[in-house]
């Protein structure tokens, strides 16, 4: 029988500029999650600065705050419970990368990945990971892939790490209601949840994956009336969306049972096809030594 992981999804709020305070309140719902007995946590994209490239300090904010990386190193050793920390933004040189990482329950970092796919607004502001290759890796949850907001919006990157054997794949994002133009947004005001509620089910279905998906919430105290996205959820398939969150800062708690995902590979067998000898999109696999 499969293991079931218990996930807390951190729809967190982040205010600009405030790391230390953002911080704060993100080892707040950890403990909490920890105390309801998750083996993970998750947080969102720019979870400790909030995304305001314009502020004169934030370069300086961003740098100060590469620091907590230990501090949820040590939270994840404390309460035995691994933390995906959303994204810390790191200075490197005179350049921003957005990076996020996977830390065990001992405190130990497992994987790390800088977002590739940039936002288009981001890429004033952000370098890309570019050719480098999405790769998975190991946890006490089984084998876990790392993408980042708009990489949802590529099922290439999906391909790349299930060819790598995930079968988690977490999300930390940071997406609001309003992140197209007017012209966009008149034509559906909702459309950014339908994009976000469509495609985190989708990638789940065509990857017999898991898809753990943790977006930023909007001010508790405005509740729905908010231009933050929110929607956080696990979604697998067979089943869909687990524990969907509204747009509100908040926390949602999830069991992951892994027999679905054997479940679903059983049906569609889309790892086996991938695997499989004359398989037609081959070209698309350019690594070696896949662990399919």
């Amino acid at each position: 029988m499969a293991p079931v992981h218990k996930i807390a999804l951190v729809q967190l709020h982040p205010k600009p500029l405030l790391p230390a305070e953002n911080f704060a309140k993100a080892e707040s719902f950890i403990r909490n999650a920890a105390r309801e007995g998750c083996h993970l946590a998750v947080l969102p994209e720019y979870h400790l600065t909030s995304w305001v490239p314009e502020e004169p300090k934030f370069k300086e904010v961003c740098a100060e705050s590469a620091s907590y990386l230990k501090n949820y190193q040590d939270l994840a050793k404390e309460l035995n419970i691994c933390i995906v920390p959303g994204t810390i933004i790191e200075l490197v040189g005179d350049s921003l990368h957005n990076i996020a990482y996977f830390i065990s329950s001992n405190g130990e970092v497992l994987g790390r990945y800088q977002k590739k796919n940039l936002w288009h607004p981001e890429r004033r502001h952000l370098v890309s990971s570019a050719h480098q290759p999405h790769v998975a890796f190991d946890t006490p949850l089984g084998r876990v892939g790392l993408l980042i907001c708009w990489d949802i919006a590529f099922p290439e990157a999906f391909r790349e790490l299930i060819s790598d054997g995930a079968q988690i794949i977490c999300v930390p994002t940071f997406w609001s209601m309003k992140d197209v133009s007017d012209e966009g947004y008149s034509l559906n005001p909702d459309g950014e949840a339908l994009f976000l509620n469509s495609t985190i089910v989708s990638r789940a279905f065509e990857n017999t994956c898991a898809v753990v998906f943790a977006n930023a919430g909007g001010p508790p105290e405005k509740g729905e009336q908010t231009s933050f996205a929110g929607l956080s959820q696990v979604s697998v398939p067979h089943i869909g969306p687990l524990g969907r969150m509204g747009r509100s800062e908040g926390m949602s708690i999830v069991e992951l049972d892994m027999d679905v995902l054997k479940i679903a590979e059983y049906n569609y067998k889309v790892r086996k096809d991938m695997k499989g000898e004359g398989w037609h999109y081959a070209y698309t696999q350019i690594r070696d030594g896949s662990k399919l």
